[in-house]
């Protein structure tokens, strides 16, 4: 064929190489993983809390929403994986290319998502019930686990294999807590009210309770936000497509770094490329539904049947995260002490490791963004901005919490509908992206841009709706 030119966009950042695209692995199990560590890290607020939550609340009418809510971030990290499989740049420098700050301001916004600490101020308090230590200890005990969380971040050689062996032990003791459950606390009555509550029917069942924990909860089915757009760096350090050839995410203490920045390659459209590249997007496919939206489904439906099953109806439940104590309680009466033990256990442990996935996220995408955009010329390799990202992470929420602001559920919420916000506005910028930036061969058509279509339309309608309600309490509406 005759020489090809790239078709991503030089304005703004470096032109990317050309080259050929990697031949898939033989032994595809060994590159499983990009999307469990998705779905492990999405495996706190989402499925251990605001799910559960509401079945607590009103039952199980409104898992509907959560089905939809994975189905769409099904779609959302496929394009997202798309630009980087092709290019081996994340989502974020591929955005960056059309407007230099674009990186900046999601960067700014998973930031003011995240760095509220409800997650490890829920495990933390999950501790607490174990120990009876009380609430005054909470933000003691939270703090102490963001230090942890930094420690483990930035003394693993290779991050991401560290992050990958956390979230698949944590993954494998909540297999273990739903088996039990499925034995001995599951009811039959909750899987019959689980199939009412897939059987959507001519209305949509919409519970009586706040709009912005119900938005929340359906962005955070399954992953939400910037967690969504972190699968380009996790699956480029996983090794996939273009990502073989970009340097992996190391320690700055214990690896052996490079300062490169983290500017990508393409491919030829030739018949061989196209070949490696179905192979690929195949494989891609796969991995994410049977990892990330098959465990997250199943996790929220089985967790909020075990809420169902224990606090439903229950008179005098706290309209709060004290549900998880009250439900732990429930568990040793109706089972046996050994299991709301192991609840909590299970509950602490799981939250943390997604504390952890979240402040690995949240650093990794602010530090490729800045090393890519901002700091190219600078000595400063991507894994020192990454070293003191985690630690400032660290900081800023040891400071929310000592300044009182330790209320899980409330900073949970708050995360979730800003996470609504930037889905909205990256499932615009990804269909711009991979229509204009990919070649006519693999660029997004058909029914996976009518997927983000829907996207766009879906947290949008969310977007102006919580923002109304809001304006409404401000102003006394």
């Amino acid at each position: 064929m005759t020489e090809f030119t790239p078709t991503v966009p030089a304005r703004v950042l470096p032109p990317v190489a050309i080259r050929d695209l990697p031949d898939p692995p033989r032994s595809q199990w060994r590159i499983i993983g990009p999307g469990l560590v998705g779905a492990g890290v999405g495996l706190a607020s989402g499925e251990f809390i605001l799910w559960p939550y509401i079945a607590s609340q009103v039952g199980l009418v409104f898992i509907w929403g959560a089905l939809i809510g994975i189905v769409t971030q099904w779609f959302l990290n496929m394009e997202i994986e798309r630009y980087t499989l092709a290019t081996g740049e994340t989502a974020l420098t591929g955005f960056s290319r059309m407007w230099k700050h674009w990186g900046l301001v999601f960067v700014l916004m998973t930031l003011g998502s995240n760095l509220w600490p409800g997650w490890v101020t829920t495990s933390a308090t999950m501790v607490t019930y174990l120990t009876g230590s009380g609430e005054d200890s909470v933000r003691w005990i939270a703090i102490g686990m963001l230090v942890v969380i930094a420690l483990g971040l930035t003394l693993a050689p290779v991050i991401y294999n560290a992050l990958e062996r956390v979230i698949f032990v944590k993954i494998g003791l909540v297999i273990i807590l739903v088996v039990v459950a499925i034995v001995f606390a599951i009811t039959a009555e909750s899987w019959v009210q689980l199939g009412r509550g897939l059987s959507v029917g001519a209305q949509f069942p919409v519970p009586p309770l706040d709009f912005a924990l119900l938005m929340g909860a359906i962005a955070y089915a399954g992953a939400g936000g910037g967690q969504n757009l972190c699968q380009s760096n996790w699956i480029r350090d996983k090794g996939f497509g273009m990502g073989l050839y970009v340097p992996r995410l190391v320690s700055p203490v214990t690896g052996h770094e490079e300062a490169a920045a983290s500017t990508g390659f393409q491919f030829a459209p030739t018949k061989a490329n196209l070949d490696r590249w179905r192979a690929w997007w195949r494989f891609a496919n796969i991995e994410q539904a049977s990892t990330f939206a098959l465990v997250s489904f199943l996790t929220i439906a089985l967790m909020s049947m075990l809420a169902y099953s224990t606090v439903f109806g229950r008179e005098g439940l706290a309209n709060g995260i004290d549900f998880l104590q009250v439900e732990g309680q429930v568990l040793q009466e109706v089972v046996a002490p050994w299991f709301g033990v192991l609840f909590w256990v299970i509950g602490a442990l799981a939250l943390f490791a997604s504390a952890m996935g979240i402040v690995d996220y949240t650093s990794r995408l602010a530090s490729d963004m800045l090393k890519t955009v901002y700091l190219r010329d600078r000595a400063i390799s991507v894994n020192r901005i990454y070293f003191l990202l985690v630690w400032g992470a660290a900081v800023v929420g040891t400071l929310i919490l000592l300044a009182g602001f330790d209320q899980p559920l409330i900073l949970l919420v708050f995360s979730a509908s800003f996470a609504a916000v930037m889905m909205f506005v990256y499932s615009i910028l990804l269909i711009i992206l991979n229509r204009r930036s990919l070649p006519d061969a693999i660029k997004v058509r058909s029914y996976r841009l009518g997927a983000l279509i829907w996207s766009v339309a879906f947290f949008g309608t969310l977007t102006v709706i919580v923002v109304f309600q809001q304006i409404q309490r401000i102003f006394g509406g």
